[in-house]
């Protein structure tokens, strides 16, 4: 993940549009975009896991802070799984049963602590309103019908997320493929959404951005052609910047110290 700090893009905004329709109407939908395009990003954020990620995962003795957490994840009610590769169905169901049952404990403790909820109930899955599913390209045939089979006895709603080219492939699964009530595409970023980015990469570096300014727009240009609004291109040709600059001693971002960085990335098709 980035060290640089969120940044709510259009794109973002249209999938969290996206995410709340699937959660609001019990339904299944489907994400899909190209490779660093910032859709794990986004499904992370809205699920609110950076902020529950620890947690979850070091179970253990309670803390004062911990409230935060119960809080966010209250707020979307979602779970956010990432599948092994060639990880069988029965790990999927398992792991998904373990993560769901803390986030909805979670969750309850919220409703508990502001007074929503009396007392703890044995029915966790009530507090579940979806669940997100990064990478689902590797769910096999059998383990795509357990999330389809789940979707109908629980009545939580599924996000698949994916590249380019998964609603095809689960357009040859007609009884997954009639409960999907929406599709998404996550794309690039465009122009102004490109730029308001590099703003605020300029500024982490200590720098104004300005589209008026020759050596700036011409920096900004070769950024645009490199990553063809790649968000984690955007971040990796950053870093290698970052690094060049402070090696020769630069203060001012060009696009001479742009294509510099791209000469130590490795960039494949996008």
């Amino acid at each position: 993940m980035s060290p640089h700090r969120f940044i709510a893009t259009k794109q973002h905004r249209r999938f969290v549009e996206f995410a709340d329709a699937v959660r609001r109407q019990r339904t299944i939908g489907i994400c899909y975009g190209q490779a660093g395009t910032g859709k794990t990003l986004s499904a992370r954020h809205y699920a609110h896991w950076p902020v529950a990620e620890t947690l979850l995962e070091d179970w253990g003795p309670r803390d004062d802070s911990d409230f935060q957490v119960y809080a966010a994840l209250a707020h979307k009610r979602t779970v956010f799984y990432t599948p092994e590769v060639a990880t069988t169905p029965k790990r999927i169901r398992e792991d998904l049963a373990h993560l769901s049952d803390r986030v909805a404990i979670c969750i309850e403790q919220h409703l508990i602590n502001s007074g929503e909820v009396a007392r703890p109930t044995s029915r966790l899955n009530k507090y579940l309103d979806m669940i997100i599913i990064d990478e689902s390209e590797r769910l096999n045939p059998t383990a795509l019908e357990m999330m389809r089979d789940r979707f109908d006895r629980t009545n939580i709603a599924l996000i698949l997320i994916g590249m380019p080219g998964m609603e095809r492939k689960f357009s040859r699964f007609p009884q997954l493929y009639s409960r999907v009530g929406f599709a998404h595409e996550y794309r690039p970023l465009a122009e102004e959404e490109l730029v308001f980015v590099l703003e605020r990469r300029w500024r982490a570096l200590g720098q104004d951005l300005n589209t008026e300014d020759f050596t700036d727009a011409q920096a900004i240009a070769a950024i645009a052609r490199i990553t063809r609004g790649n968000f984690r291109l955007v971040d990796r040709l950053f870093t290698q910047m970052q690094r060049i600059m402070k090696i020769n001693e630069l203060t001012t971002i060009t696009d001479d110290v742009v294509e510099a960085a791209r000469s130590t990335l490795v960039i494949g098709i996008t």
